[in-house]
């Protein structure tokens, strides 16, 4: 098996060869495996171990042994204990999603603290036919039917290629110890389940299970590469970025063949779970929102606009102050105070405005109820409300939106779009102060 894991390195992940890697060790077969490996080909890794104190001393056993293991082959260790349960309760997560986000989010804190160029796990053949399994049990669509990914980002499965056959063969062949879960013979997990009950029996329908599913796989991962250039090119057509705000167009989205499959694939990675939901913002009324646990998806005319949840909803209700003294703020947002005596062209980003009419301290805010402007350019005054219907600024623009205010609260600026005329200095030997974004 060394001489064909050499092969396969050399062929599918040439990338590693004189990187700094991290891998991860449970202590079991196939971590101890990978770890004996890579070894043997002098690659320069690391091991990263976390106890997750589920098995009471059997974990910390799990832990003593691979300590042992890096001694006996030289290797940094890197150790963690979680209190997984107390996790999982916290953030609702069933106890396998706990573990996983934890691993991960360590493996990541490692990689940015001790420079790693990839984490490596030890998934194997086995563990790809048994998550397609669960998957298909689930209900899933087409990413959870390509598999296990061989790299994700930093994350390396550099033997998913091998059966867990192979692996155990290596380990026997060559005299080498591994830890035992005894909780990986319960039937009590779906996966276990599956995989000593469903797939010995494909396996006698198939004897070659595992090579049959890796074909169909990759297949797989072709048909869905193929979907996804078609949602890039689609994506361009119909999507336009705003700050932050994505701006999806209705008109665009209802002229293609299958609007709802589009719209789920375009919004796939937001966390939406309520497709239906989504789905019928297409034909509401401007206004209707819907929520994922991350990001906010409202109708607005003929735009869906998406952005992430409660960015603007956290500074609705506070004010920031602006002293005489101050040259530059920069929370909320960035502004420039400077002294002059020319002005130059103005624009969205800049105003001039007379120093001897502004009260301090200024403040910057959002919007309420009952703000008015007199608008530079414009008659009279205006409600602020009406102002943001006429220049059709939709909820997500108008929550955005700052006020730059003297120390009465009157409107100095509607900061990138509006100049009050209040404040404006018209007698070019008086002293003006530039506002710059």
């Amino acid at each position: 098996m060394l001489q064909k894991f050499k092969e396969h390195i050399q062929l599918n992940f040439p990338f590693l060869k004189d990187k700094k890697l991290l891998i991860a060790i449970s202590g079991g077969l196939d971590s101890v495996v990978l770890t004996q490996l890579l070894s043997e080909l002098n690659f320069d890794i690391s091991l990263a171990h976390c106890n997750f104190q589920l098995r009471g001393k059997e974990s910390d056993l799990d832990e003593y042994f691979v300590k042992l293991l890096s001694q006996k082959t030289s290797n940094q260790i890197f150790t963690i204990k979680f209190d997984t349960e107390k996790f999982s309760k916290n953030n609702k997560f069933s106890t396998q999603i706990a573990a996983r986000e934890l691993r991960y989010n360590w493996f990541q804190e490692l990689i940015e603290k001790h420079n790693f160029d990839f984490v490596l796990t030890a998934h194997h053949a086995d563990d790809n036919l048994e998550t397609f399994l669960i998957n298909l049990t689930r209900g899933t669509g087409l990413d959870g039917f390509t598999g296990i990914p061989k790299i994700n980002g930093n994350i390396v499965r550099p033997l998913l290629a091998f059966s867990r056959e192979e692996i155990s063969t290596y380990a026997k062949s060559n005299n080498i110890d591994w830890r035992e879960d005894a909780s990986n013979t319960s039937t009590k997990y779906i996966r276990n389940k599956i995989r000593h009950q469903i797939v010995p029996l494909l396996k006698e329908i198939n004897p070659n299970l595992l090579e049959t599913f890796a074909k169909t796989s990759k297949n797989l991962q072709e048909s869905k590469q193929i979907i996804e250039d078609k949602i890039a090119d689609i994506s361009a057509k119909v999507i336009e970025t705003e700050n932050t705000i994505l701006k999806i167009n209705i008109k665009e989205i209802n002229l293609l063949s299958n609007p709802k499959a589009y719209l789920h694939q375009l919004l796939r990675s937001y966390n939406f779970t309520e497709w239906n939901d989504v789905y019928n913002l297409l034909s509401a009324q401007s206004g209707k929102q819907v929520f994922s646990k991350t990001h906010r998806l409202l109708k607005d005319r003929e735009l869906l606009l998406l952005s992430r949840k409660n960015e603007n909803e956290n500074h609705q209700e506070k004010i920031y102050f602006v002293s005489e003294n101050d040259q530059e703020i920069s929370n909320p947002i960035s502004l420039t105070f400077e002294d002059v005596e020319q002005k130059n062209t103005e624009n969205k980003e800049t105003i001039y405005v007379d120093k001897e009419l502004l009260k301090y301290p200024l403040i910057v805010r959002k919007w309420r109820n009952g703000d008015y402007i007199y608008p530079l350019g414009m008659q009279g005054k205006k409600k602020l409300s009406k102002y943001f219907k006429d220049e059709k600024f939709s909820l997500l623009k108008k929550e955005s939106t700052w006020l730059l205010c003297n120390t009465e609260n009157k409107i100095i600026w509607v900061i990138h779009h509006r100049q009050d005329k209040r404040f404006v200095n018209d007698n070019n030997l008086k002293i003006s102060v530039k506002i710059k974004v």
